[in-house]
């Protein structure tokens, strides 16, 4: 350990790392895995935990209690971990868990949770947050999404595994976004949007199915032709929503439609129509 790692605070557990610059600054409790890389002028609060492999670039700011996983990269001026501006916050130890191989862009800010909630923000894996990107308290986003330059979803949102929120997206709070589903820009999304339905609009309305995003993850001709049916019987044939579901439902057992079935029956907001 050479004194310029010192002058910043890194302690014995975090002797095995990559390069850290002598800029930045390391609370002493902080566990730094093995071969990390952390830029000038980075802030490492208190009890974060950044697994081996990942790159912090400069001047990025990372509070806890805050976990993050292997193999992530975070951008410069990016926030991570830090208490949420809820008024009915008041200190309490909540904290943010960060998967793996994820992708922080510039600027991208992400809250702990709070009590109101189950006390945590999750973040899953293989995700890509591009620049500007706010994700509130009590958030989760599943793995392999994207959220794009300058979306923002508020507090208690979540986000289905292999989403797309395209740029500038706004997602009111406790919205849930289902699996495989795309939000084309600046839509607004004040009801929950189901399962692999792509959503246009402020307010968001439902346009069609994600067939693209289907396609590109494996599901078969047959799978999509069944998503767009059970989609025209939730949308195009004016049916109530229960009428819809229980012909839905008829379609058969299939993983596509138990996923829109899923989706749909947990909604809390009601969904987008």
């Amino acid at each position: 350990m050479n004194d310029a790692t010192k002058a910043v605070g890194v302690n014995d557990a975090t002797k095995a790392v990559g390069v850290i610059h002598p800029t930045a600054i390391i609370d002493p409790s902080a566990v730094i895995g093995k071969n990390v890389s952390i830029g000038p002028w980075t802030i490492v609060g208190p009890d974060v935990q950044i697994g081996d492999g990942s790159d912090i670039s400069s001047h990025v700011v990372i509070r806890g209690p805050t976990v993050i996983g292997v193999n992530n990269k975070i951008f410069q001026f990016s926030t991570i971990g830090d208490a949420t501006p809820d008024l009915k916050y008041n200190g309490e130890p909540t904290r943010l868990i960060i998967g793996d191989n994820n992708v922080i862009r510039e600027g991208v800010t992400i809250h702990r949770g709070t009590i109101q909630d189950k006390g945590e923000t999750i973040i899953g894996s293989d995700n890509l947050l591009m620049a500007y990107v706010h994700i509130g308290h009590d958030c989760v986003v599943g793995n392999h999404c994207i959220l794009v330059n300058n979306a923002s979803i508020s507090g208690h949102v979540y986000v289905g595994d292999w989403t797309i929120l395209s740029g500038y997206v706004l997602v009111h709070q406790f919205v849930h976004i289902g699996p495989h589903c795309f939000v084309g820009p600046a839509a607004w999304i004040y009801h929950d949007v189901p399962a692999f339905v792509t959503a246009f609009g402020s307010p968001a309305e439902p346009r069609t199915i994600n067939r693209e995003g289907l396609k590109r993850r494996g599901f078969s001709a047959d799978q999509i032709a069944l998503a767009n049916k059970a989609y025209k019987l939730l949308y195009r044939r004016g049916l109530q929503l229960d009428e819809a579901l229980k012909e839905i439902s008829a379609l058969g057992d299939d993983d596509i439609i138990t996923m829109l079935l899923a989706s749909v029956e947990n909604s809390t907001r009601g969904i987008i129509r």
